[in-house]
């Protein structure tokens, strides 16, 4: 075990327990637990919405995808970094005007139906589970390399950490940690593409044109085909990731702690900023991983790939910097299981606990006890789950994620908000039609299945790409058309009340 390790991992781990401490003393309410009472300004929120958003698929496994696979690992940024766009313009002020604590509360603000709101939970939930195995799976392998511990040991003690931040702190421990972490992210990065670029004595053309030289793919590395050689199925990728962020429960729930739907505008303005300037140094990232540390030692450490960029740091700055980069990873790992935690916890105490099973009729401390409890649960669940995943990129089960967001959480939200026609069983038929489709062909895929026993099942997958946006993205989108048409007629005057309130924010 490095001593310099141990040192930046005690250091990040006693300064967001203390973070945990302040806002434990503050927490009092269900509004201060879900949302942090509403009181994060435009650049906090923002910063905390980076950090929940640059998790451990953007820092380990886009890194190790693009030092691996050249331009197809590239994929990843682009479409991580454009998805923002869709929050920008699509989602975040309407649905900042419309919602209390969940994504439920914004879909029944037209549709008041516990069916629409449970289904909605059922989609968090399985969104939070997806997410979760990646940050579980990436923490295990860090903390492994880290402190030379076991993997299944290292996933109990992230575990056990992003319980205690929400348990205790909820939204606002979970806001500041985030926070704290996208700021040291940044620097981290920062340091290490200004070391690469060094080593390149600053000439980024001729950083490319190494390396045609340098990697084993040669010519082939800056062009798409060295891993995706099915377009469909890069297509189908990129669709999951343009689409999908604009329905990740836990990136929206981050609009619900500002106090209006002008600074919720600002948030994804600052957020943008910071996610757009982190996904353009990856390249340097994944560039020097594959230029000083070479593929057989990436794939050495971790057969996905996700250590490439402390290996990186450790080639480049020696046992400091990869000590201090690693550090940083784990917090950027705790940040963000801490706000799928919460987005978790906050489906089943709020939504189905508080809404469903009491009918409203359930008093804070009730909801508060109900919400931690439901804490526990989720990250009992994802840590069985994560033991199981360990030889996967986190980038790619990240992607399935989206998918499963952009396929039955977004078509409902853009619908309610902008389509006068859309009623309760249009709703309630996208969410399950989307969620069961890209779950069924998961299943049936080859990241399940493989002839020669590289996935979890060995045999042949039935269902040809590995990532199934291109078919369940509309599928959810035409089933919520069709569910409508068929079915009675929206109350228009439901529409015309809802459309006041997304557009001014009037209640």
């Amino acid at each position: 075990m490095s001593i310099l390790g141990l040192f930046f991992f005690v250091a990040i781990v006693g300064l967001t327990l203390y973070v945990t401490y302040l806002a434990s003393k503050r927490t009092n309410s269900a509004s201060e637990f879900y949302t942090a009472g509403g009181g994060l300004t435009g650049w906090q929120n923002g910063i905390a919405i980076a950090g929940d958003y640059l998790s451990a698929a953007s820092f380990l496994g886009i890194a190790g995808a693009i030092a691996l696979n050249g331009f197809d690992g590239f994929f990843y940024s682009i479409g991580y970094l454009v998805a923002y766009l869709v929050v920008l313009y699509i989602v975040a002020e309407p649905l900042r005007n419309l919602g209390k604590y969940t994504l439920a509360d914004m879909i029944t603000a037209r549709f008041n139906q516990q069916k629409i709101r449970g289904a909605a939970a059922v989609s968090t939930l399985t969104i939070v589970l997806f997410y979760m195995i990646a940050q579980l799976v990436g923490a295990g392998a860090l903390i492994q390399l880290l402190l030379g511990i076991d993997y299944w040991v290292a996933v109990l003690l992230v575990g056990v950490m992003m319980t205690t931040y929400v348990l205790w702190g909820g939204m606002a421990a979970t806001s500041w940690v985030q926070i704290i972490k996208a700021v040291l992210l940044m620097i981290g990065t920062i340091i290490i593409s200004f070391l690469v670029l060094l080593k390149f004595d600053f000439n980024i053309l001729k950083m490319f044109s190494d390396m045609k030289t340098i990697t084993p793919a040669g010519d082939d590395y800056l062009n798409p085909g060295v891993k995706y050689k099915n377009g469909i199925d890069t297509m189908s990728m990129m669709i999951a990731l343009v689409f999908g962020t604009a329905g990740l429960p836990h990136i929206l729930m981050r609009f619900f702690t500002v106090k209006d739907a002008k600074t919720a505008r600002s948030s994804v303005v600052y957020a943008t900023w910071i996610v757009g300037a982190f996904y353009i140094l990856t390249i340097f990232l994944g560039f020097g991983a594959a230029a000083f540390v070479g593929s057989e030692d990436i794939t050495a450490a971790n057969a996905a790939g996700n250590m490439a960029a402390p290996l990186l740091a450790q080639a480049l700055g020696g046992d400091l910097l990869m000590s201090f980069v690693s550090a940083v990873a784990f917090a950027t790992i705790l940040a963000v299981v801490a706000g799928l935690v919460l987005s978790g916890a906050s489906a089943f105490a709020h939504d189905i606990y508080g809404q469903i099973i009491k009918k409203g009729n359930v008093t804070e401390k009730e909801q508060m006890k109900a919400a931690r409890w439901a804490s526990i649960g989720v990250s009992v669940f994802s840590i069985i789950l994560a033991l199981g995943a360990q030889s996967m990129n986190v980038a790619f089960l990240v992607s399935l994620a989206f998918c499963i967001a952009a396929s039955a959480n977004l078509p409902v939200i853009v619908y309610t908000i902008y389509w006068k026609r859309f009623n309760t069983t249009g709703a309630l038929s996208a969410m399950i039609t989307g969620l069961v489709t890209a779950l069924v062909l998961v299943a049936l895929s080859p990241n399940i299945w493989s002839p020669e026993g590289t996935a979890i099942l060995t045999g042949t997958a039935l269902f040809p790409l590995t990532n199934p946006a291109i078919i369940s993205v509309p599928a959810g989108f035409l089933a919520g058309y069709i569910g409508s048409v068929v079915s009675a007629k929206a109350d228009e005057r439901k529409y015309a009340e809802v459309a006041v309130k997304a557009n001014t924010g009037l209640k």
